[in-house]
């Protein structure tokens, strides 16, 4: 058995990375000197797991941006809007995909899978002629060797998976776009096998997907081409996050290893071995320790699932590896000096990992005896923490146990409902609100710093926040918003802020990991029975109120969003842990209600990226997401209005789940994607208030009144003017003031616009 690797966290132990990104964007560092730093932290990458002792070393998954634009990027597949002229794609046009800029819109962005990851999503526009503008494998094949000595293992998104998860072109015509894109993968393999690469890691995750014969079909062609293209490379396939469904058809494949997932699969890889074998002139790449958790691994029953395996498959045929890229995860425990010891004891990330994969594979090799005091330490961390206080809280048991008699339904149907709420606020034609977040400036985040290392007390951080809030009730007054919010300013992260005053959550200090370009999150960890323990968000949302006649929303994270946006303890269902996060948002709701507080946002936007990979359990997940939700949402009157937000991810497809969770009024990401989103609302009459995203914040451009005019247009072709509120895609927080203050004041004059023409449509 050899120790595997299938990608590691390119954003360095203290973001580096995304520092160097920025200050580029800034104009802080010219060309030269960023493409310096970023190898630096490449290199650094490499010679984490050559020190590490890992065997098989991946290269090519580090990224300027992200792996799936980094293909964009190398086919030329560029937009014609951005004004690409063919040759190599220069790092302006390749950023203005991934951002926008002055001239044309971003590309749009989404879920990598189901993962808290965003891709930028390709653009597969007819006229486009695919072209190999550089082989950036080959280079980074190349840096490895000269520099470390590494003879790394390229790794490259498959074809099937990037024409899958790509946009732009008919059903019909994914035969035609296989067909552009296969010399071109042949040609940079050919690349690769002349640079004398010995083999090449192709990741198809979309094979863990339901996938129909014909599709497996296109699998089978694309694979059965390369291998003839490049007959002294060794294809290496790489699958991962499920199960895959055809299975045999999978593992015929013309290519000298397959890599499966044995850790999220459901038991499902490995029983397919063992019923339908493995071939034995393959490699297997058993992916046994967890690419995405942050837990230790039960060493010893990683060992035996290995001898199992080694029943079906040669030990020397067998790579110990991760279920998936350690992208997801944060880089090294190392700096982790405030968790309580028994926690931290029981952590691993990124670094941690690769150890594990060396011990396991040294155990796989020589037996559970050359690795007995690493089995028993790593019995012991886990041992400690499962005994801890943290994890008997017997109210919260209680509590679930009795989850059947807690309410789940509101008192009123939605036009009861209705009526209530719009004699409450006398609401206009279109009311204007935005997400919940303003502008996290560098003076906010100079405070916040102030004050959590003891340098303000909390009453000079509190008057600080109160002036900031005044300042945006202010704003909002002057520009003329219906529905205000009090901007969020005590507030790191929408997920970290709710785990740091509830009970069950920890925080790490160096945790980081990616969700998008250099947007990084430190994501909280659940590892105890979650419990409310005080209000959360009373006493600003109450300040904020009283600064004004218009209605302020409380603003909430839900539960799913705060359990996929945490790394979640491994010895309860997600199903328990979401309950039990629900039912102590629910007393927080209530909280603000008993407060006066009559319009609550419990925002979702990480519903759709938890469903399975698999269509057959959707459902499932679906139902108790749903209730969840409910749980925390159901229990306020009639004239209390619940609002919801959800961003960047496919809805079409729960349309009725997203009605479901009987929210009075629901905000959705459509900025970069408005036109697809809308075509669901014209075979699904959605009878709550909807607000779609009328310009993209994540974007520095500024839309102009016309152009938010016509996505209000378009929204409205489908949509009862009634029932549409006008607002941005997404919180404010990462957006400069100005730019913020000019794009609200355009949004505020399209709604004008919009109401005058809709209110006479009506007349």
């Amino acid at each position: 058995m050899k120790s595997s690797n299938l990608g590691y966290p390119r954003i360095g132990r203290d973001r580096e990375w995304k520092k160097a990104l920025e200050a580029f964007w800034a104009g802080k560092l010219d060309e030269a000197a960023f493409h310096h730093e970023l190898k630096g932290i490449r290199l650094g990458n490499l010679k984490a797991q050559q020190e590490r002792g890992i065997e098989i070393i991946p290269v090519g998954d580090f990224s300027y941006y992200d792996q799936i634009l980094d293909l964009t990027a190398m086919f030329g597949l560029v937009p014609a809007r951005f004004g690409y002229k063919g040759g190599p794609v220069s790092l302006e046009t390749y950023y203005a995909i991934a951002r926008g800029n002055k001239d044309a819109a971003a590309s749009s962005m989404t879920k990598w899978f189901n993962t808290n990851y965003h891709y930028i999503v390709p653009e597969l526009e007819s006229s486009l002629q695919p072209q190999l503008t550089g082989n950036r494998l080959v280079e980074a094949y190349r840096e490895a060797k000269q520099e470390l000595g590494i003879e790394g293992r390229p790794v490259l998104v498959g074809l099937y998976t990037y024409v899958k998860l790509s946009r732009g072109y008919a059903a019909s015509e994914l035969e035609g776009w296989i067909n552009k894109l296969l010399p071109l993968y042949a040609q940079v393999l050919s690349e690769l096998q002349a640079e004398g690469v010995q083999s090449v890691q192709i990741d198809e995750p979309i094979l863990s997907t339901t996938l129909s014969a014909e599709e497996l079909g296109h699998v089978e062609r694309i694979y059965a081409e390369l291998a003839k293209a490049v007959p002294n490379v060794k294809l290496f396939l790489q699958t991962y996050f499920e199960s895959v469904d055809h299975y045999e058809a999978v593992v015929a494949l013309p290519v000298a290893g397959i890599g499966l997932d044995f850790v999220h699969d459901g038991g499902r890889n490995l029983a397919a071995i063992e019923q339908f074998g493995f071939p034995q002139d393959k490699l297997l790449g058993a992916g046994i320790i967890d690419g995405r958790g942050i837990w230790k691994a039960d060493l010893q029953a990683k060992l035996e699932l290995l001898e199992r395996l080694a029943g079906h498959v040669a030990k020397d045929r067998i790579l110990v590896q991760p279920s998936s890229s350690l992208l997801h995860v944060p880089v090294s425990t190392a700096s982790e000096q405030k968790l309580e010891p028994v926690l931290c004891e029981a952590l691993a990330f990124a670094d941690e990992k690769l150890v594990e994969l060396v011990l396991l594979a040294k155990g796989g090799n020589e037996g559970a005896a050359a690795i007995a005091a690493e089995l028993e330490a790593a019995a012991s961390s886990r041992s400690q923490l499962a005994q801890s206080a943290s994890r008997d809280r017997k109210q919260v048991h209680e509590r679930i146990a009795q989850l059947q008699a807690q309410p789940s339904a509101r008192k009123g149907n939605v036009e009861q409902r209705k009526q209530a709420q719009q004699a409450r606020w006398q609401l206009p034609l279109l009311p204007t609100t935005t997400i919940g977040s303003f502008p996290q400036t560098p003076e906010v985040r100079r405070a916040r710093l102030k004050w959590r290392k003891g340098e303000w007390t909390q009453e000079q951080y509190e008057a600080f926040i109160n002036e900031e809030i005044k300042g945006w009730i202010e704003q909002q007054e002057q520009l003329g918003i219906d529905v205000f919010v009090h901007g969020e300013f005590e507030r790191t992260d929408m997920v970290e802020f709710f785990g740091e005053k509830l009970a069950g959550f920890a925080f790490t200090s160096y945790g980081w990991v990616q969700s998008y370009g250099s947007r990084c999150v430190k994501p909280p960890i659940i590892y105890g029975d979650v419990a409310f323990t005080a209000p959360m968000t009373v006493t600003e949302t109450v300040y904020a109120q009283s600064l004004t006649q218009k209605p302020v929303k409380g603003m909430l994270t839900g539960p799913i969003t705060i359990l996929n946006w945490s790394f979640v303890r491994d010895d309860k269902s997600r199903e328990e842990v979401a309950y039990q996060i629900a039912l102590a948002l629910r007393e927080e709701v209530e909280a603000l209600e008993a407060a006066g507080i009559g319009m609550i946002q419990v925002d979702e936007p990480a519903l759709r990226e938890g469903l399975p990979l698999k269509r057959e359990q959707w459902a499932a997940y679906l139902h108790w997401a749903v209730l969840a939700f409910r749980l925390s949402t159901s229990t306020v009157a009639d004239e209390t209005q619940i609002h919801t937000h959800m961003c960047y991810s496919e809805f079409n497809d729960i349309i009725e789940s997203i009605s479901a969770l009987d929210a009075d009024v629901i905000s959705i990401e459509t900025s970069r994607s408005h036109g697809e989103l809308i075509k669901s609302f014209e075979d699904y009459t959605y009878d709550k208030g909807i607000g779609l995203g009328v310009y993209d914040i994540h974007s520095p451009r500024l839309p102009s009144v016309e152009e938010i005019g016509t996505m209000i247009d378009r929204a409205l072709r489908v949509l009862d003017p009634a029932q549409f509120w006008i607002n941005p895609d997404c919180g404010l927080k990462t957006r400069k003031s100005e730019e913020t203050v000019a794009a609200l004041r355009n949004m505020v004059a399209a709604t004008e616009k919009a109401r005058e023409k809709y209110a006479v449509a009506q007349a």
